[in-house]
């Protein structure tokens, strides 16, 4: 059984100072109430200002790492760090890290599918490399935003054995019912849990309103964030995915000589 807080957080846009600071409230928050894991959104440092990220993305993820490995190890929580804006030389990346409670890291990913209505693909480098680790024993795999809308990127962690598939997002309120939709499709074909958080607030272009959920491995929604910034908290046993796995063999019965 873990139990997990979503991050349901705004951010400041193009202050990482004030980000920072926003996000360390809400995993301390988190880790007094008992979750073992904290989930953050999408881009939380920096926000959207990728015509500026020169000067305020995070050179090398160094901030970021030593950020969360010493609160994960302060407090005794695992972090899926949502991602965040990272400068390596001329270029730049949409970067998630994830750490154990004792604050280490367990991975890092470049996110793969950049959205080209918010202009990503103009600014970030795309990644090339699964999002795979393993938390407590469980095999698990963390997305970002757009990557959800391709299925086949998903089942790719799926069939080496994911379990819980964790998505950090800023999905704008305009098209959030299709992010719902889209969340419910991936729990119910991959079989797993679906932990996926959603920021809040404005930026310059959009309006963001949250609606984290987390989904168990037959499409049921455990909880719903609803739109307020705040942690939203749930629980679910792990054991469900092999017994839902074991009624509807869906991975035994792939035809990947087909497709």
């Amino acid at each position: 059984m873990w139990k997990l807080a979503l991050c349901q957080t705004d951010v400041v846009f193009k202050y990482p100072d004030a980000n920072y600071a926003r996000i360390e409230k809400a995993i301390v928050e988190a880790a007094e109430n008992g979750a073992d894991i904290a989930v953050l959104p999408e881009m939380w440092n920096t926000g959207y200002a990728l015509n500026e990220l020169a000067g305020v993305a995070d050179l090398n993820g160094e901030r970021t790492k030593e950020f969360l490995a010493g609160l994960s190890e302060k407090h005794q929580i695992a972090i899926i760090g949502g991602s965040v804006s990272i400068s390596e030389g001329s270029k730049f990346s949409n970067t998630m890290y994830a750490f154990d409670k004792y604050g280490g890291l367990l991975s890092s990913y470049k996110k793969v599918h950049l959205f080209q209505l918010m202009n990503e693909h103009l600014y970030l480098e795309p990644g090339n490399d699964k999002n795979l680790f393993r938390l407590d024993g469980i095999s698990c795999a963390g997305f970002i935003c757009y990557d959800i809308r391709f299925p086949e990127w998903i089942r790719k962690h799926t069939s080496e054995g994911s379990e819980v598939i964790f998505v950090s997002a800023q999905w704008p309120a305009e098209r959030i019912k299709q992010w719902e939709q889209l969340l419910i499709a991936r729990a119910i074909e991959n079989q797993a849990f679906v932990v996926a958080v959603n920021r809040v607030g404005d930026d310059p272009n959009n309006h963001f309103n949250g609606h984290s959920l987390v989904i168990d491995p037959l499409g049921n929604v455990i909880v719903h964030g609803g739109e307020e910034e705040g942690n939203i908290y749930a629980e679910i046993d792990l054991n469900l995915v092999a017994e839902t796995r074991g009624i509807i063999p869906v991975f035994t019965d792939r035809r990947p000589e087909l497709y």
